[in-house]
């Protein structure tokens, strides 16, 4: 896959250091040997080394060259404590409860990045998506001028003709239920920027209703016009119209039919969805109706990357996501 091999080599260049915060995780090791052996990313296990290193022997894999820390031991311990009550001061976090908090892997892996010992993260393989984000959130917290964490998806479709030659980002399908206008925007925003990181894309983005450029008359049409006009604002160079209907988005025929005046409609690469329900369901949809291959959620909108696995990932899925993070850590950081 043409993309992924652009994403594999991008990664192999940059070397970016992504710790792994489920260090004894039979997936993950498997992965972490795939990872080391093509040199995608300079590798940070977390967790006792001994326990690391007797998992790897037992699942029969090489972790030689891995950089292996223990979140209870560690000597910066001390350090991150001290940066965590600097940030939660207003919240009284005390150095007792920060020392103990960093006993958890996802809270040391957020210091990690925060000091500059890390520069992404990817757990989930154990985690519930909650759990990898509440640290990050606190002590990473989101780039600035956007406010909100989104998922987005690669999809990449049969039909060549849809997208960007069959490729499609599909966005948020992960993260926040019920987005407002300026959600929405964020969204878009950052959506187009993981398709240009990653896929190489020219984005153009289609603002997703059930109507198309007032065809429809209600309050949910007239937030994905106000989203679209909010993304224009933030970044006036974007390719982005709304609202409009999926077909309207993809098909050229339907698109010059519907929005004759659009740069956008019937040739969308970015599709933002009104909400998670309609988008999770709709990756969902392409992905077992239409055979598509799906690769995220690639979580976007962080001051630094950290992506989040689902627990039923496989071991190719985190060698992906592990090259993702890499490619996205070397687009923030250059």
């Amino acid at each position: 896959m043409e993309i992924l091999e652009r994403v594999f080599q991008n990664a192999q260049k940059n070397q970016k250091r992504i710790v792994l915060p489920e260090g004894t995780e039979p997936r993950t090791l498997k992965a972490t040997e795939i990872i080391v052996s093509q040199k995608l990313a300079q590798l940070i296990l977390l967790g006792n080394p001994e326990e690391i290193k007797k998992e790897a022997k037992s699942l029969g894999v090489t972790i030689d060259g891995v950089t292996i820390v223990d979140p209870k031991t560690d000597s910066k311990r001390e350090t991150y404590a001290n940066l965590m009550v600097e940030m939660r001061k207003s919240k009284g976090l005390t150095k007792e409860a920060a020392l103990d908090l960093l006993n958890d892997p996802l809270y040391f892996a957020c210091l990690m990045i925060k000091n500059g010992d890390a520069d992404g993260e990817l757990a989930g393989a154990i985690n519930a998506t909650g759990d990898v984000l509440r640290p990050a959130l606190q002590y990473v917290k989101t780039m600035p001028g956007v406010s909100v964490v989104s998922g987005a998806f690669l999809m990449f479709v049969k039909d060549h003709q849809y997208g960007e030659n069959g490729i499609l980002v599909f966005a948020d399908c992960a993260v926040m239920p019920d987005p407002n206008e300026q959600q929405l925007a964020e969204i878009a925003v950052t959506t187009a920027k993981t398709a240009k990181t990653l896929a190489g894309m020219d984005p153009r983005v289609a603002m997703l209703s059930f109507s198309t450029m007032g065809s429809a008359q209600h309050a949910l049409v007239d937030k994905m016009v106000n989203a679209t006009r909010i993304a224009k604002e933030m970044d006036p160079s974007l390719k982005i119209d709304g609202e409009m209907q999926l077909d309207a988005a993809l098909v050229p025929e339907v698109g010059r039919l519907k929005a004759p005046k659009s740069e956008v409609a019937g040739k969308a690469n970015v599709l933002v969805f009104p909400g998670l329900e309609a988008a999770n369901i709709g990756y969902k949809l392409v992905q077992r109706l239409g055979n598509a291959e799906a690769i995220g959620p690639v979580l976007q909108g962080m001051a630094a990357p950290i992506n989040d696995l689902s627990r039923g990932c496989s071991v190719n899925d985190i060698v992906n996501m592990v090259a993702i993070t890499a490619n996205q850590a070397a687009a923030l950081f250059k």
